[in-house]
């Protein structure tokens, strides 16, 4: 082989022109702030990235619309309803029968990419919605009459689309508005005005992880507190809704973190109970002090867990996944030991005979109605032993919302289409449906009904039905 001087040279000046490259790279930045990335900011929550110290964003000042509160009574002030069951309270009757065309639509407006749902308040409909020409989270106060935006605020936060942007639902006392966005920012707002009176980091300040699809967790506000699982140091934290200062902390021994759960009340021998499913398993917490009164390993989180706690009669909580291959769900009984409250299986269920991946089923006449991830979502009726009364048969859902109004079943299924039917323990009859959503998908929002009003929602788009007689 024939040897030449240049091919020994060039490697050697190669070699020296980079090890000069790096001696004056080195020289130039010795003095510059090298930063790393924060989680998330270009790559979805729950990968792997370096933490660096930051601070909590800072709300701007509101912005005011042309929108008018409505006049129309009725309340659907937080997830699932005022009475937290997802059943809607009020005596408006609904119409039992729509026409071709569908039931009226009030309005409709667009919104970025998920799943929030509404909260509606006299006569306001608070959505926590993403702006992502400004990167900001944005709660948009509109009118229950038109949709008409009333005011918007917001705060800046990155988010880069994983699964859809949006997760949650507002919960409203008085005039305050409490939010929890998609990265753990727990805001607190003036429902009138828009102005933001306090906001918290989660995970700067209770040390939250970002849960693998953002945070799912819907507030809860109970007798003037406002009740969060960051599941750091502190499993759950009771904060002053008014200043959002800590009023206790409840211990997190088992290091759970944070699911896609909201947090359920439950009373139990007289003592209110805040229900709770992290990551290792559930546990009841004291509402008065923040002890951790029971806790079960019997429920680990698989994979993800979206469907809340359900509380039924007699000391009892439903738990559902759609994830895992031997346990779809199970029902735990509370008892008082002889020392300590503990927590006992009472039965367990396959994922062919029940489980939800997202929704969380409803206790209504002594059964559990509920919507199986199995065989493309049918609507079963369960007893309280886990025992199927009844299912949809050819009526599917897949994974979309459900709630009952005026003695009726509602539920929409994953492409946009609204059925109306007749639900009870002794049968299941489907007395209307239409597609509300033309080519709609991933329509997984919670809803929400006021006085006959329906809202609900697909990935990227809002409407408001008139369901009333």
């Amino acid at each position: 082989m024939t040897f030449r001087r240049t091919d020994a040279i060039l490697p050697l000046l190669a070699a020296a022109l980079g090890a000069a490259s790096i001696v004056h790279w080195v020289g130039q930045d010795s003095g510059r702030d090298l930063r790393v990335r924060v989680p998330g900011l270009d790559r979805p929550a729950g990968t792997e990235a370096v933490i660096e110290a930051v601070e909590a964003p800072v709300a701007g000042e509101p912005t005011a619309g042309k929108g008018v509160p409505s006049s129309i009574a009725g309340e659907w002030p937080w997830f699932r309803g005022p009475n937290g069951d997802n059943i809607g309270p009020e005596a408006t009757p609904l119409r039992r029968a729509w026409p071709a065309e569908g039931p009226p639509a009030l309005w409709s407006l667009e919104l970025a990419e998920g799943y929030a749902g509404a909260a509606v308040s006299r006569g306001r409909v608070f959505v926590l919605d993403y702006d992502e020409p400004a990167q900001a989270d944005t709660l948009r106060c509109l009118s229950l009459d038109d949709g008409r935006e009333i005011w918007r605020n917001a705060y800046p936060v990155q988010l880069t689309r994983n699964h859809g942007l949006t997760r949650t639902v507002p919960a409203v006392v008085g005039d305050l508005v409490v939010t929890i966005g998609p990265r753990c920012h727990v805001a607190c707002w003036d429902a009138v005005t828009g102005k933001c009176h306090w906001l918290v980091d989660m995970v700067l300040e209770y040390g939250a992880t970002v849960p693998r699809w953002y945070t799912g967790q819907c507030p809860l506000i109970d007798d003037g507190r406002l009740i969060i699982a960051p599941s750091g140091p502190a499993m759950l934290v009771a904060l002053d809704v008014q200043t959002g200062k800590p009023l206790w902390k409840s211990p997190n021994p088992r290091g759970w973190t944070m699911t896609h759960v909201s947090i359920a009340p439950m009373e139990f021998e007289g003592r209110r109970t805040y229900v709770y499913c992290g990551s290792g398993g559930v546990a009841g917490i004291a509402a008065d002090t923040g002890e951790r009164l029971w806790d079960s390993t019997v429920w680990p989180e698989q994979f993800a867990t979206s469907p809340s706690p359900v509380v039924v009669p007699e000391g009892r909580v439903f738990l559902a996944s759609g994830y895992g291959n031997e346990t779809g769900s199970l029902m735990l009984r509370i008892r008082k030991g002889a020392e300590r409250i503990e927590a006992e299986t009472a039965f367990e269920l396959t994922p062919k005979q029940f489980n939800s991946e997202q929704q969380t089923p409803i206790v209504r006449d002594g059964h559990l109605f509920a919507v199986r991830k199995r065989g493309g979502g049918q609507l079963v009726c369960l007893t309280f032993d886990g025992k199927e009364a009844w299912n949809s048969g050819a009526d599917k859902f897949g994974h979309g919302p459900y709630l009952f109004a005026g003695g009726l079943f509602l539920g929409l299924d994953d492409k946009g289409v609204l059925t109306l039917a007749d639900a009870s323990p002794s049968g299941y009859q489907r007395l209307a449906r239409h597609e509300v959503f033309a080519h709609g998908h991933d329509a997984w929002g919670p809803m929400a009904i006021v006085a006959g009003r329906l809202i609900l929602r697909d990935m990227t788009r809002m409407t408001c039905l008139n369901l009333a007689e």
